[in-house]
């Protein structure tokens, strides 16, 4: 599988390009399923959020749904338990992108592996996953206390496709909790290399490749240069 790992999302024309590199033709050929999952487990999100996410109709960007695709589907992992298995996963194998939408990384990374999507992951060799904010987080090993708000295990695990932790909307606007002080202080507790990247910015995973594509901020935290309490960052 393919990551395009985002804290905003398709936010800007590198991220854009970076995405039909990935993908290997045009979005307007690409078929497309979106998974609003996480968005149920974040107290922040309603239904309304869920139908913006679906209907690309976020007043700043058209973000996942809204990107222009040859055809785009919902695929709402709570549901999957409850029928034919061989159905979705044909649905899965048949799409180019997979578009995993923000929320709540802990209860998202719970239905995957509930519903056996996690399972399924790497055998979809070809298959775009393009996640935003906490369907980036959910592929990280950690992602800290600070941003788990469904506890049913304590825990702050989640699937670990990848070796490193994700700090999603560096220095938003109006959000002071998500300045680079706190980016630092959240990365000393996370074992492994970490990065804090905002809205404009995504990281891309190819195999053992991983590179930055960045029209903003971002910042890597390496384990070996940071010391409890803060941080020596490196881009």
């Amino acid at each position: 599988m393919k990551l395009l790992l985002t804290s905003g999302g398709v936010t800007n024309d590198s991220i854009r390009r970076r995405l039909i590199e990935l993908v290997g033709k045009p979005i307007s050929e690409s078929t497309a399923l979106l998974i609003p999952t996480a968005q149920w487990g974040q107290p922040a999100c309603t239904p309304e959020s869920v139908w913006r996410s679906i209907a690309g109709a976020w007043p700043d960007s058209p973000n996942l749904g809204g990107l222009g695709w040859k055809s785009v589907g919902v695929l709402e992992l709570t549901a999957l338990p409850s029928i034919d298995r061989a159905r979705w996963v044909t649905w899965v194998r048949d799409a180019d992108v997979l578009l995993v939408d923000g929320g709540e990384a802990v209860y998202l990374a719970h239905w995957m592996r509930e519903s056996g999507l996690a399972d399924l992951l790497p055998s979809l060799d070809e298959t775009v996953w393009v996640g935003v904010s906490a369907g980036s987080m959910v592929m990280t090993p950690r992602i800290g206390d600070d941003f788990v708000d469904w506890r049913p295990g304590g825990g702050d695990e989640t699937l670990g496709v990848v070796d490193f932790s994700i700090f999603p909307h560096l220095d938003y606007p109006g959000w002071s909790g998500n300045a680079l002080p706190r980016a630092r202080r959240w990365a000393a507790d996370m074992s492994g290399p970490a990065y804090a990247i905002d809205d404009q910015t995504a990281i891309a995973v190819v195999g053992d490749a991983v590179d930055v594509v960045s029209e903003g901020h971002w910042e890597l935290f390496p384990p070996q240069q940071r010391q409890p309490g803060g941080s020596a960052a490196q881009k």
